[in-house]
């Protein structure tokens, strides 16, 4: 891997090279950034996440075993709003959209986040139908000025039909991995109390807003999930993935448990206890293996003890029945299904965990940011995962959440109506286009001369 001198030196040569065969591309983005700036630039000024006990005041922070996702409060942002955004993942849909607060007295508004099963889509769209409806009370925009950004998988899958439904309203389709950066930035350096760390003695540090947040290591858990390298604004490179994800935690234990939701499952391993049916460190050595670390708690093999003790069980059952008697099946009455729900959710969770680790070893990325919905808040995954990086990189390394972590591409998504500069950092607000436009082509004009200079002292 090159030096951070080095990389910069390659990047500004291949900017030097564009510059001499297309000069006008960096205007044309500025131009279109200043005169086509979306519908609406975001003030986030005094923005928080909004406490469902007390609407009106900041989050105090508290970690129950789960948490709802809660709305942010905007308290300066008066201007109109006329879009709404949707990721829709191949489990769910998760759609974020603006509204006033209810009080005319009450300046500014804020963000809302709700979401849907994949299957139930046409919940989703009828709720999108209803955004549309009360447009102009909620926003203070007509039905037919509405449009839809839309990103993940399911806004291709799903365009005709949220088209049909939505008629006269312009559905956008945004790339869904830029969408996941371009939230997630949003989140680590606008939002306060958006990021925290995981320990036993403080599950929710948070972690200030900060403008160097780069590089890092997005880990996405969504059905599956995504590991992507992040060195700048919109400069990222998927680096791997794996299959076993939130999907899988869903398909196994709706097979295994009869849970119907995702959240039923959550709240069984919650009541669950897997040393009853992993194999444990302590199971094989009879107490910790220190020599490499590793503590009798431990999971040596995740259903380890299934298979031993259901041949036990059939066994057992065999030589107390008759020949004509048929033998039930063990396994329904040795497994509690909250006792399964918990080990599937540790090997998933751990799987991860080690991944991500590995990749930013691999990458030299010592902060690693956990979204996707499949995290949604609850203790035990976090806590697993945050046990992951700090158990394999010896606690030089350390886990990031989010709050709002299923909503990221969402935000993006959202955020992708706005100018490209939008924000505190470097905005264009209060530059004027004719202004700009000359700026962009001097800049240009300048590229254009360095490369040509270059090529000329080689």
């Amino acid at each position: 891997m090159g030096t951070p001198s080095s990389v910069a030196s390659s990047r500004a040569a291949v900017s030097r090279g564009r510059a001499r065969t297309q000069p006008s591309v960096m205007t044309d983005k500025i131009d279109t950034t200043i005169t086509q700036p979306g519908a609406v630039r975001i003030n986030v000024t005094g923005a928080f996440i909004v406490d469902s006990a007390d609407p009106k005041s900041p989050s105090n922070g508290s970690s129950p075993s789960r948490r709802e996702t809660s709305d942010i409060r905007l308290p300066n942002h008066t201007a109109v709003v006329s879009h709404i955004a949707v990721d829709i993942g191949g489990s769910l849909a998760k759609l974020v959209y603006f509204s006033r607060e209810p009080s005319s007295s009450d300046p500014g508004g804020r963000l809302n986040f709700l979401n849907f099963e994949t299957d139930r889509i046409d919940e989703c769209i009828d709720f999108m139908a209803h955004i549309k409806d009360e447009q102009l009370a909620l926003n203070g925009s007509t039905p037919n000025e509405l449009s839809v950004i839309a990103t993940g998988g399911g806004a291709y899958k799903f365009y005709d039909k949220i088209r049909a439904a939505l008629g006269g309203v312009d559905v956008v389709r945004e790339d869904e991995m830029e969408c996941l950066i371009i939230g997630l930035d949003f989140f680590i350096s606008e939002i306060p109390r958006e990021v925290f760390t995981y320990s036993e003695a403080d599950p929710m540090a948070f972690v200030e807003p900060s403008q160097n947040i780069y590089p890092y290591l997005l880990v996405n858990i969504g059905s599956g999930v995504s590991f992507l390298k992040v060195s700048g604004p919109r400069q990222y490179e998927r680096v791997g993935g794996t299959s076993l994800g939130g999907g899988t935690l869903w398909g196994l234990l709706s097979l295994l448990t009869g849970a119907r939701t995702f959240d039923d499952m959550l709240a069984m391993a919650d009541e669950g206890d897997n040393s009853k049916v992993d194999m444990l460190v302590g199971d094989i050595y009879g107490t910790d293996y220190g020599k490499i670390g590793l503590k009798s708690t431990t999971i040596a093999s995740s259903f380890g003890k299934v298979f031993r003790m259901k041949r036990e069980a059939e066994e057992n059952l065999a030589t107390k029945s008759t020949a004509t008697d048929s033998i039930p099946d063990a396994s329904t009455s040795l497994f509690s299904p909250n006792d399964v729900s918990r080990s599937i959710l540790y090997a998933i969770s751990n799987n991860i965990g080690q991944i991500a680790y590995l990749q930013s070893q691999i990458h030299g990325l010592s902060h690693i940011y956990f979204g996707g919905s499949f995290i949604r808040g609850h203790r035990q995954t976090i806590n697993t995962l945050s046990y992951a990086i700090k158990f394999w990189s010896k606690g030089q390394k350390e886990a990031y959440f989010l709050r709002h972590e299923g909503y990221l591409g969402s935000v993006g998504a959202f955020l992708k109506r706005q100018p490209r500069n939008w924000g505190r950092r470097g905005s264009l607000d209060d530059v004027r286009p004719a202004e700009a436009r000359r700026l962009a082509k001097l800049a240009a004009d300048e590229d254009v001369q360095g490369g040509i200079e270059a090529e000329i002292e080689v």
